[in-house]
């Protein structure tokens, strides 16, 4: 928002510079972009947070300046109207909807001459960005942005039966608005109608058929208040940001209505003539009670470690426009200004007198405790999954929870069932942008996005992993389900270190070796990992990944054609995805220590061939099965396929170890025991000796 430096100074005669001005607000939190000098005045661009609509304004910015500059706020004068006649003779106002319309004022002016503004009006609007269109719709801009409450003129002959009606559309209405554009209406926007038609968008623009023309002679200038949900709804779904709607969707002033309008009735009549009724139509059936909150001093201390003394607390909270009501004791009760939406508790109030003070005199202590710190449930898990991944040359990713509703389809979902219909999905009604309304389901949208982005960065041997929540749906009325979620990718080459040698490409073994180191590092039982078709993975590269006792927590492989082309991405890459949820719930592996083996081993090398769908994992549970005496392990020597191996057969190298802790084996023992396991399996696996 760009505030007049020239603006400001008439309204608190400030001495600061634009420049120390600058550096002044950003310390307090309205952060100025920058400072642009235009035609003898400096305008400041003023980055307003959400939650502070009052600075939507030159005097909100001016309260805060009066706070800075130990000065005060000079409410803005104008000559008074001239008067004549009663409101309600010239105009009626209902309200059918008070819910979405708390308070509506109108009071008109006769025998305006519409034309052009005078130069210091047109001047001023155009500096802070504003288009000047005529007189009377350039002081209702002035005005909204000296005292933020956005106003509306209406030719009053053009309004039917000269009545205005606050009401809900209904549906199939139409209203062709200010700029040109037909709006199609429906029962949830709310609209200010006269006698028969739609005239405006309630809160956020007017109609064509109303507006103020050369011909103009009455005006109705219309000042309210408009519920910010409804506001903000219809806003997003007509696509319109509008000054008004940015300052009604974030919570206007229900209190500065007739203020404001008096204001621009004001200058209406001081520079376009004209004679305003003795009153104003004020419909406000249930006015807002004033809030007040009880503010103990010391608790800007407790809560800040700021000494402040107790006077310069109250001066900054009255320069603020807090009222205190109570006497100078240990608590005190202030009132909090009808524009300061945001104000609810003592630590707001605490918070102002902080940040007037200086967040940096804030000192960085731990607070007090009488007892020691300790890791949360699973806490030491994470910690050692992440010192095991980024040992292995490992990034972590931190990905935002909203995605586009064009990833549900495209992932394997290892928290939700993948039957579930499209309720197990969580979709927000008021998202950041339109293409990130979905709240993820799956961690993968945001790492193939990181991805994507490293290699358009020129980066392509790219290693990342991240820790997070995902979201489901869940019954009416309660909250989403939630379950920690463990991603891993990885694409490019892979280079030894201490080996002068090319870089290998990446392989489903080096993401499937990843995963077992990690969950080797939390102490954890080995993963089951078994053949299986998954939705976002290439066939015959892909795994399902299951606990010891046959949980199934998500999946491992290469990223499929389909999914890889619509990333457009021209190399190989490698996903996996976890549910830690059950992970963290496994019981650790209890740690024994053994002394070292006094005697040697005894290794047999067997090749078999066996059909292509027996996997490793297969061969190792048949022979540990046996129970054998003396038997320590198996290794994978390599396999072979090819040449000379029948179709749907392949030729597979073990390496079994045998060991006593007794003594030397002798070489015919060794024989006995290992020709008997080469016979069961030859059995079991229908295998032949190659």
């Amino acid at each position: 928002m760009l505030i007049s430096y020239n603006w400001l100074r008439e309204l608190t005669g400030t001495k600061l510079t634009p420049l120390e001005l600058r550096e002044r607000l950003t310390m307090v939190g309205l952060a100025i972009d920058s400072v642009d000098e235009s035609d003898g005045d400096s305008l400041l661009d003023v980055e307003v947070p959400s939650n502070r609509p009052d600075c939507l304004s030159h005097i909100g910015i001016a309260r805060e300046v009066a706070v800075i500059d130990k000065s005060k706020v000079q409410s803005p004068k104008s000559k008074a109207a001239k008067t004549e006649g009663k409101a309600r003779d010239f105009a009626a106002v209902e309200i059918e909807d008070p819910d979405l319309c708390p308070r509506y004022a109108a009071r008109t002016v006769r025998g305006v001459k519409i034309g052009p503004s005078p130069e210091w009006l047109a001047k001023r609007l155009n500096e802070i960005g504003q288009r000047p269109i005529n007189n009377v719709a350039d002081i209702t801009n002035y005005v909204l942005h000296e005292l933020g409450q956005p106003l509306h003129a209406f030719d009053l002959r053009k309004l039917r039966e000269q009545k205005i009606i606050v009401r809900r559309a209904t549906a199939g209405e139409k209203l062709q608005t200010l700029d040109g554009v037909e709006r199609n209406l429906d029962s949830e926007m709310l609209v200010i109608a006269d006698a028969e038609l739609p005239v405006a968008l309630a809160g956020i623009m007017g109609g064509l058929d109303t507006e103020i023309s050369a011909s103009t002679n009455d005006v109705l200038i219309e000042s309210a208040y408009f519920n910010p949900d409804s506001v903000r709804r219809t806003a997003r779904k007509l696509s319109m940001d509008t000054e008004a709607s940015r300052r009604f969707e974030r919570g206007a002033d229900c209190e500065n209505v007739v203020n404001a309008q008096t204001r621009c009735i004001d200058l209406i009549c001081e520079i376009a003539g004209g004679v305003a009724t003795e009153d104003v139509i004020d419909v406000y059936p249930s006015p807002q009670p004033r809030r007040s909150i009880n503010f103990r001093p010391q608790k800007v201390e407790s809560l800040t470690s700021l000494r402040v003394d107790v006077a310069e607390m109250d001066r900054i909270l009255a320069a603020l426009g807090f009222v205190s009501k109570g006497k100078k004791s240990a608590a005190k009760t202030f009132l909090v200004p009808s524009w300061r939406v945001d104000v609810s508790l003592e630590e707001d109030l605490v918070e102002e007198v902080a940040r007037h003070v200086g967040y940096e005199q804030i000192g960085s202590e731990l607070p007090p405790a009488a007892m020691a710190g300790e890791y949360q449930l699973a806490e030491v898990n994470r910690r050692s999954l992440r010192r095991a991944l980024t040992g292995l040359g490992f990034d972590e990713a931190i990905n935002l929870s909203f995605i586009d509703m064009a990833h549900d389809k495209v992932f394997a979902l290892a928290a939700v069932n993948e039957a579930a219909k499209q309720s197990a999905f969580i979709t927000l009604s008021n998202p950041i942008q339109e293409d990130a309304s979905r709240m993820r389901a799956s961690l993968l949208p945001g790492l193939l996005q990181s991805l994507r982005h490293n290699f358009n960065q020129g980066t392509k041997d790219v290693r990342l992993f991240e820790i997070g929540r995902v979201f489901a749906g869940s019954k009416a009325g309660e909250l989403p389900r939630e379950s920690e979620m463990f991603g891993l990718i990885a694409s490019g080459g892979a280079s030894e270190q201490g080996r002068a040698q090319a870089p290998r490409e990446l392989d489903f073994y080096d993401l499937k070796g990843a995963l077992e180191t990690a969950i080797d590092a939390m102490n954890l039982r080995p993963l089951v990992f078994t053949e299986a078709e998954v939705k976002h993975l290439r066939l015959g590269q892909a795994a399902r990944i299951s606990l010891a006792d046959g949980t199934d927590i998500g999946s491992v492989g290469a990223l499929s054609e389909t999914v890889s082309a619509a990333y457009k991405f021209r190399q190989r890459v490698y996903v996996a995805e976890l549910n830690l949820t059950p992970v963290f719930g496994v019981a650790e592996r209890e740690i024994k220590y053994k002394p070292l083996p006094r005697y040697p081993s005894v290794v047999r090398d067997v090749t078999l061939l066996v059909d292509r769908n027996i996997g490793f994992s297969k061969l190792v549970a048949a022979i540990e099965s046996e129970g054998m005496e003396d038997y320590q392990r198996v290794t994978l020597m390599g396999t072979y396929e090819g040449e000379k191996i029948p179709a749907g057969k392949r030729s597979v190298t073990l390496r079994v170890e045998y060991r006593s802790d007794r003594r030397t084996l002798r070489d015919e023992e060794v024989e006995e025991r290992h020709r008997s396991l080469l016979d069961s399996l030859l059995k079991k696996f229908k295998a032949e000796l190659h």
